[in-house]
């Protein structure tokens, strides 16, 4: 036989019932703000991947266009350096010889002594 609780008015069932009530509305509350949690996350890494991959792009940019600046100077800097090199030097043996028979010729007459044209032959015969 079955026992039956005695009932008042409002009694254990209007209780449960709100208890029920509350426990279902706590469980969908929280519920709720562990998705909405969970989709904040979702939306700031998806916002901190898309801030890191045009952190990337820019910088691969500037890195391309320091590239370029680089490649610029040193063009610049190679004109310069043609620029500036010195010209070959023109018959230097026909210059040699014309110098080597001046100072024979200054040695012959008297102005250079022995020891002067060997100086002087061994500095034209080095430049």
């Amino acid at each position: 036989m079955m026992r039956r609780r005695a009932m008042g008015r409002g009694g254990p069932s209007l209780v449960r019932a709100a208890a029920t009530t509350a426990v279902v509305a706590g469980t969908a509350t929280a519920v709720h703000g562990a998705m909405a949690g969970h989709q904040q996350q979702k939306v700031a890494a998806e916002q901190q991947d898309a801030a890191e991959t045009q952190a990337l792009q820019d910088a691969q940019v500037q890195a391309a266009d320091n590239q370029a600046q680089i490649d610029a100077l040193q063009a610049q800097l190679n004109a310069q350096q043609t620029a500036a090199a010195p010209a070959p030097a023109a018959a230097p043996a026909a210059d040699r010889m014309a110098q080597l028979k001046e100072l024979g010729e200054l040695k012959q007459s008297g102005i250079l002594s022995d020891a002067e044209f060997e100086v002087e032959k061994a500095r034209v015969l080095a430049s």
